[in-house]
C-alpha cells in the first residue's frame, strides 16, 4: 500500500514529490555529514559488497542446518536443539530462499526504473541511464543484509514460537526462561541486536544514498517498500515449506502428557 502511495506520487508529480525533491537537494548539500562517511555506507548497497556477505551467511547457515538435520537424524535431538533448535527438514530451503530474494531485487527494480524513468539529483545528471526510482542500492542492502539476519536469528525466532506452546502444554518456564517470550533472555537479547544493527546499517546506507547525491529519498523509501515484500515472502516461503518445528512440538506435547496422555 506505501509503495503503490510513493510510486502514485513519483509517476505523477505529485506533491510528495515536490517535497522530496527539496529534502534531497537540503541533504546532499548538508556538510554535518561526512562524505567519506556517507559513501562507504551508499557502497554497502553495491552487490559487489552486499552479495559476498550474503553468500557467507548462506553457506554458514546452510551447514549449520545439514550438520543439525545429520545430527537428529542420528537420534541426537538433544544436541539439535542445543545448537538451536530441530534442523528444518528442508535444511537447503532457507539459504536457497535467501539467494533467491536477492536475485529477485533487479527483476523488481530494474523495469521500475524504465517504466517510471525518474531523473535523478543535479549530481547524477547526464548519467548514463535515467530511471531512479525505487533505488536498487537501498533495496539490495535491505534485502541482503536483512535475509542474512533472518538466516542468522530464525532457529532462535522458531524456538520462540516453540517454547510458547510449550508452556502452555504445562512445561515450567525455568532456567532463566524469560516468562513472557518463553525464551532464553539471551536468545531474545541477541535477535534484537542483530535487527537494530540491520535496521541502523540500512539507514546509514540510504542517508549515503541522498548525502552522495545518488538517489531521492523516495527512492530509497521505495527501496525499502520493495525489499519489506520480498523478506515477508521470505519468512512465508520457509514457515511453510522448510518443515521442522510443527514435529518437534507434537513430540513435546505428547512427551509433557505422559505414556497415558494423548
Amino acid at each position: 500500500m506505501l509503495f503503490a502511495a510513493l510510486t502514485w506520487q513519483v509517476a505523477g508529480h505529485g506533491p510528495l514529490r515536490t517535497l522530496d525533491e527539496r529534502l534531497g537537494r537540503t541533504l546532499a548539500a548538508a556538510g554535518d555529514i561526512p562524505s567519506g562517511l556517507a559513501e562507504f555506507f551508499a557502497d554497502l548497497g553495491n552487490t559487489v559488497v552486499a552479495l559476498p556477505v550474503l553468500l557467507v551467511v548462506m553457506v554458514w547457515t546452510g551447514w549449520r542446518g545439514r550438520q543439525r538435520w545429520l545430527r537428529e537424524r542420528e537420534g541426537e535431538q538433544g544436541g539439535a536443539e542445543a545448537a538451536g533448535g530441530p534442523a528444518p527438514v528442508r535444511w537447503w530451503l532457507p539459504p536457497l530462499a535467501a539467494g533467491l530474494a536477492l536475485a529477485a531485487v533487479p527483476a523488481l527494480v530494474v523495469p521500475l526504473k524504465l517504466w517510471l524513468a525518474r531523473p535523478g539529483p543535479p549530481q547524477m545528471a547526464g548519467g548514463a541511464h535515467d530511471g531512479f526510482y525505487p533505488s536498487g542500492h537501498g533495496a539490495t542492502a535491505a534485502v541482503a543484509y536483512g535475509v542474512a539476519a533472518l538466516l542468522l536469528t530464525r532457529g532462535r525466532m522458531r524456538g520462540q514460537r516453540r517454547l510458547r506452546r510449550r508452556l502452555r502444554i504445562g512445561n515450567d518456564n525455568g532456567n532463566g526462561m524469560d516468562a513472557r517470550w518463553g525464551v532464553p533472555a539471551a536468545a531474545v537479547a541477541l535477535s534484537v541486536a542483530v535487527t537494530v544493527a540491520v535496521a541502523l546499517l540500512n539507514v546509514g546506507v540510504g542517508i549515503g544514498l541522498v548525502r552522495r547525491g545518488y538517489h531521492w529519498p523516495l527512492d530509497v523509501l521505495g527501496g525499502w517498500c520493495l525489499a519489506g515484500v520480498l523478506l515477508a515472502v521470505w519468512c512465508a516461503v520457509c514457515d511453510r515449506w522448510a518443515g521442522g518445528g510443527d514435529r518437534a512440538v507434537r513430540q513435546e506435547a505428547g512427551d509433557a502428557a505422559g505414556p497415558g496422555g494423548t
